[in-house]
């Protein structure tokens, strides 16, 4: 074998073949630079040694002693193998067993001086070390008597086997150069690249370990932050349209509404509207609690767009929502502005349905000023005759390639507006949405009522179907939300089929119920939800499909089977289903649980009604990787850092403004083939 280089393939190194190589490749391991990037998820500090007199049952630590005697026999049970050790030191002897591991017994001889690292079990009478981490004490020590770091791993790759491929490349660790200018590390007082990678491997304490994930975490955000401000950078060097405020007309407008914008609304279509005045490419995000009045907002920015003879396209993720939305839309102008829908299934245009090819051209003579529609809309075919305005609602749920697919549908790079139901704390703004400007809506309109939240436990089932036996019987609908689609004994959750057949056959024979989840097919799926909105449906139960945005006002009760297994945050975007009308609504919380802290977190629901607050609350109780996920804007990409480090977020902001003050992309090249190669999800892009 040859020197070893940072793109040597793993297969050529010291003990892995073809077999192992393939294995490592499904943790994304291809090359030695792989190995030294594939950091560790935890640690096991094994560094304090303790004598064999010492040891009590529960503890986790280190010993080293002689191995007095060790031998492996096969057990009655099913055929396992049991390795038995006997190790001593001066103060006395311990035994060791290891489960299902013969081949120790060949690795380890008599007489040889081993650590052991892992957990004394048993009682005061009968200790024994149980399959602890070994390795002779003349070797490396990497597996024991230090802080071990703890991989993921995939089946037929160990933990001591990844430990020591790393530990055979972690040298090269000095040639990967520092891609961050000297400045910012000095500023931000962190640990040169090469000395964090070593040591988030093979620390010495606790206090490398946070030294080292403080500026791998800080390069990731960096990473992030650098591409949002660059992103806004190159927005600014193109020309969007200049949309005219037209301030009477939109007064009159306003005006004409059967309801008052609250403060925030106002505050979030002046924004908007300004954005859309300046001829710069509006970006920008406008976030609200589920029924705040986002689609007024979006209205305001539409109608001054149609009063400049201009398009706009409103993409909403199903058919159902994207109806609903244009159902919405007719009824607030009234006819000012034309209308028009796209969805797989339907064409109309002003309220009546007309061929796919009369929708093509009237759309391409810009004889509809808003259409709204699926991904329909992005297809080929569909020609604007000047799209200056594409809105986005529940924006996450669009990839990168289909916003792609409707820029390339306007002459200029047309403003981007994104909506979302999904409340996220001000805290993580900063990373999530960096190249968005951000509006936030949290006036809720005048005279909607509370809904009343409750968290029903086994003994208060009966009563509660009795009320909402009662609601159904005064002509109102409800929503039942299960967490999975087939039964599983494993979680013991009620799947949406169990709960169908137990609430169609027992509970309430004589109730229409219907039934929805994501394995329908989309026909079945519009069908289902078509009979609910027109009341041939009273009871729907159904999965988390039926999360964001759809709006039926008859519907009063939301009912959640296992109600702890999701977030806050999800349990607020169900509740946000009912309450869209005049009747009081409610929001049962059903759940079997006895856990203080899951009910703690239960009850908090029906305590507060403010989603921002909830969202924080979540935040805290789960983190943001769990609520939000990764998956978008590049997070992926995140192994060190976390979403809701505000500090660190700020830092890595503040560092990335002030390399682009000071630095050309060009002078740093392994920085910008960084960025090229994190696949980042730009809005615009």
């Amino acid at each position: 074998m040859g020197e070893i280089k940072l793109d040597t393939k793993v297969s050529q190194l010291n003990r892995v073949g073809e077999a192992t190589s393939s294995k490592l490749k499904k943790l994304g391991i291809e090359i030695a630079s792989d190995l030294i990037f594939y950091y560790p998820h935890r640690y096991d500090d094994f560094s304090v040694t303790t004598n064999i007199s010492e040891l009590k049952p529960g503890l986790i630590t280190t010993v080293v002693g002689e191995l007095e005697s060790i031998k492996s026999r096969q057990t009655r049970y099913k055929r396992k193998s049991l390795t038995e050790g006997i190790v001593g030191d001066e103060t006395g002897s311990i035994k060791v067993v290891w489960f299902n591991q013969p081949w120790i017994s060949d690795n380890l001889k008599t007489g040889d001086e081993i650590s052991l690292s892992g957990k004394v079990v048993g009682d005061d009478k009968n200790m024994y070390l149980n399959s602890p981490q070994y390795e002779r004490v003349a070797s490396s020590g990497i597996h024991t008597g230090r802080i071990v770091p703890i991989y993921p791993l995939t089946s037929g790759i160990s933990q001591k086997q990844l430990r020591f491929l790393i530990s055979n490349v972690i040298n090269l660790a000095k040639d990967i150069k520092d891609y961050i200018p000297e400045s910012i590390i000095k500023n931000q007082s962190l640990l040169n690249l090469n000395l964090a990678i070593n040591k988030i491997h093979f620390a010495d304490s606790k206090y490398d370990i946070e030294d080292a994930r403080k500026r791998l975490a800080f390069d990731e955000i960096f990473l992030i932050q650098l591409w949002s401000k660059l992103l806004r950078q190159d927005l600014n060097n193109h020309k969007s349209y200049k949309i005219k405020f037209f301030e009477d007309k939109t007064k009159e407008f306003v005006s004409s509404l059967d309801f008052q914008l609250t403060n925030d609304q106002r505050k979030s279509a002046w924004e908007a509207l300004s954005d859309m005045k300046s001829g710069l490419p509006m970006n920008r995000l406008i976030e609200g609690d589920v029924g705040s009045g986002k689609t007024v907002v979006s209205a305001l920015a539409m109608y001054n767009t149609s009063l400049n003879k201009m398009q706009s396209a409103f993409l909403a993720p199903t058919s159902i929502l994207a109806y609903q939305h244009y159902q919405t839309l007719s009824k607030l102008f009234n006819k000012l502005v034309r209308v028009g829908l796209l969805t797989r299934s339907q064409r109309i245009v002003e309220g009546g349905s007309v061929s796919k090819k009369e929708f093509l051209e009237t759309c391409k003579k810009g004889e509809i000023d808003i259409i709204v529609g699926t991904h329909a809309i992005i297809q080929k075919e569909i020609e604007f005759k000047n799209l200056a305005l594409v809105i986005v609602d529940e924006q996450h749920r669009f990839g990168v390639s289909q916003r792609e697919a409707l820029k390339q549908k306007s002459k200029n790079i047309p403003h981007f507006l994104s909506l979302t139901a999904t409340p996220i704390p001000r805290s993580l703004a900063l990373t999530v949405y960096g190249d968005l400007d951000l509006s936030i809506i949290k006036q809720m309109p005048q005279g909607r009522k509370k809904i009343i939240t409750k968290v029903i436990s086994l003994n208060k089932r009966s009563s509660t179907y009795k009320f909402i036996n009662s609601q159904v019987d005064d002509g109102r609908q409800v929503f039942v939300i299960c967490p999975l689609i087939d039964p599983s004994d494993k979680l013991g959750v009620r799947s949406v089929t169990e709960e169908f057949e137990k609430l169609d056959k027992s509970v309430f024979p004589d109730i229409t119920i219907g039934l929805l989840h994501g394995r329908l097919k989309p026909a079945e799926k519009e069908r289902v939800m078509s009979d609910f909105v027109s009341g041939k449906i009273k009871i729907l139960v159904s999965t988390s499909v039926i999360e964001v945005g759809v709006d039926v006002k008859n519907a009063t009760v939301m009912m959640i089977e296992d109600s702890d297994r999701f977030g806050l945050a999800q349990l607020h975007q169900f509740r946000g289903r009912v309450g869209r009308d005049k009747y009081q609504s409610y929001c049962f919380l059903f759940s079997d649980s006895k856990d203080k802290r899951t009910l703690e977190r239960l009850s908090v629901m029906s305590k507060c009604s403010d989603g921002f607050e909830l969202a924080q609350r979540d935040l805290n109780y789960r983190g943001a990787g769990q609520i939000y996920g990764y998956e978008q804007s590049g997070f992926s990409n995140f192994k060190m850092a976390s979403l809701d480090d505000l500090e660190l977020a700020k830092s890595a902001s503040v560092s990335a403004s002030e390399f682009m003050d000071n630095y050309s992309l060009d002078e740093f090249p392994e920085l910008k083939k960084r960025l090229d190669n994190m696949n980042l999800n730009s809005h615009l892009e």
